[in-house]
């Protein structure tokens, strides 16, 4: 049984001031969490929108038994994200251990993820490039923070466009931190035999050999760069003439001259198309096979403002269709493998 108050005096002990609640409160908030109230399902559980006596509304993850996330994931979201504070990172404002249940409570974000948008055939209309460059622009700086900027170096190991959160003003936040990793001092990768993640983000050392660093968020960021540029997901997109995922493509058609062609339909009259063509070549460099061939986070800020000069990028890692199993992105736990032979467990993750 999970003792409360050894884990309370631990996290004093951390110095991390994050207020606890009852679990009656969240049940009110919740409506006993009712299935009216559910927003969402990760691996963590199912996630209830909640509104406090104050009338704040809140989003609330509910650990589930099922899950293949469980006490170690809670413990590390909390440890890493209390002490993160940052305008493109979402706000933990507080935990609940009773019994059984484990809850975090966040800041709501009303405007739900990243992939709800982009993926959609009707509501991706409503992000022109602007907001889209906004988007990604956020995501990077959020990336520098945590890279660079605070206390910690963490690693967040599952960047993706669902874990990327909105709030009413379209502002993007990094959200879910129970796969994250700290770096200390002058550390600057390490290996794992439990790789975790979501295939079609992670990149290929990560992925076959279990090393990762800040080079591994850097491939995702890529990924998701050109996913925002084209509305596409780079899982489950497959060229029709060369059976290319979505990095293989727009490789092919950067080396023809082509790269406009990526572009999402919705933006064909952005009227931005050489700010749409350096986020493609950001993009690109981001998702190069060889982690030394990655920009750092600092240097893609400088990039995506035109404050930096942008060298040729050189294939990417996984680009071909057949690379990976062929199955819809979603947040996989596996142990190191081979391209030809792996062995996989599923979990979902918001």
């Amino acid at each position: 049984m999970f003792n409360w108050k050894q884990y309370k005096n631990r996290l004093r002990k951390e110095d991390m001031d994050l207020p606890t609640f009852d679990l009656s409160i969240i049940a009110n908030a919740t409506n006993n969490f009712s299935s009216i109230n559910k927003v969402g399902e990760g691996g963590f559980g199912p996630v209830y929108k909640g509104t406090l006596i104050d009338g704040q509304e809140v989003a609330i993850k509910r650990h589930s038994k099922s899950s293949d996330q469980g006490l170690e994931e809670f413990k590390n979201e909390v440890a890493l994200i209390a002490k993160l504070q940052h305008r493109n990172l979402v706000n933990l404002l507080g935990c609940c251990i009773q019994g059984e249940e484990k809850l975090l409570i966040y800041e709501y974000m009303p405007n739900n993820s990243l992939d709800y948008f982009i993926f959609d055939e009707h509501r991706s209309k409503l992000l022109d490039w602007i907001q889209r460059f906004h988007i990604i622009s956020g995501v990077a700086r959020g990336l520098l923070y945590l890279h660079q900027d605070s206390r910690l170096k963490i690693i967040h190991r599952d960047l993706k466009t669902s874990n990327i959160l909105l709030d009413a003003y379209m502002n993007p936040k990094i959200s879910d931190f129970g796969l994250a990793r700290t770096f200390w001092g002058d550390q600057v990768e390490a290996n794992t035999k439990k790789v975790v993640g979501t295939y079609g983000y992670i990149p290929p050392e990560y992925a076959v050999h279990g090393h990762y660093s800040v080079k591994s968020d850097v491939f995702s960021f890529g990924v998701i760069v050109l996913e925002i540029v084209s509305g596409k997901r780079n899982r489950g997109f497959s060229d029709p003439e060369q059976y290319l995922n979505l990095l293989g493509h727009a490789w092919r058609l950067w080396n023809q001259d082509r790269p406009l062609e990526l572009i999402d339909k919705h933006l064909a009259e952005s009227g931005k198309s050489f700010e749409v063509i350096r986020c493609i070549h950001v993009g690109l460099l981001c998702v190069q096979e060889k982690p030394e061939d990655r920009p750092d986070i600092s240097s893609i800020v400088l990039m995506l403002n035109g404050e930096k000069t942008l060298p040729q990028p050189k294939a990417p890692g996984f680009y071909t269709g057949s690379d990976l199993p062929n199955a819809e992105a979603s947040s996989r736990m596996c142990n190191p493998f081979t391209l030809n032979k792996m062995s996989i467990t599923m979990f979902e993750a918001r």
